[in-house]
């Protein structure tokens, strides 16, 4: 595929229509069940309180993808630790080095917010995304479970 020339930038509420929708394709991608007026809401509301950082991916005027970064604290590290914890591209824009912009914007972003270390994680068959997390300098833990418990 070519690659296209996108521009990524902070996303604004502006955007919330869009993004809703990107969102919602994101979350449906992993299983969930479509709700754009959820989704908007999750956004707005992170996007308000400023308790997450959204970027997006945008070609002429239209919005092909976003990231979105979670501040956390890492107690051993006594320092601000920033985790990737949604990136999204469109379907029929993937392989245009679009992931990598959006990756490359949310890595400056928390190292020019004093990031100790920034996190993501990734599906053990995702083996496209583990190829360009590991391009950008992520390593695989080694020695460290991830787990998790649902409350609902």
């Amino acid at each position: 595929m070519s690659k296209s020339v996108c521009t990524v930038r902070e996303a604004t509420l502006a955007d919330m229509d869009v993004l809703a929708k990107l969102f919602n394709q994101y979350r449906e991608f992993y299983g969930k069940a479509p709700d754009h007026l959820g989704a908007a809401a999750f956004l707005s509301a992170h996007l308000n309180q400023a308790r997450s950082q959204i970027f997006v991916a945008q070609i002429s005027e239209q919005l092909v993808g976003f990231i979105q970064l979670y501040p956390l604290w890492s107690s051993l590290e006594m320092g601000r630790v920033w985790v990737i914890n949604d990136l999204f591209i469109q379907a029929d824009h993937r392989g245009k080095s679009i992931g990598q912009a959006l990756m490359q914007q949310g890595i400056a972003f928390a190292k020019a917010h004093d990031a100790v270390y920034i996190a993501l994680e990734t599906g053990m068959d995702n083996l496209r995304a583990q190829k360009l997390y590991q391009k950008l300098g992520f390593v695989i833990e080694d020695g460290i479970y991830h787990l998790h418990l649902n409350c609902k």
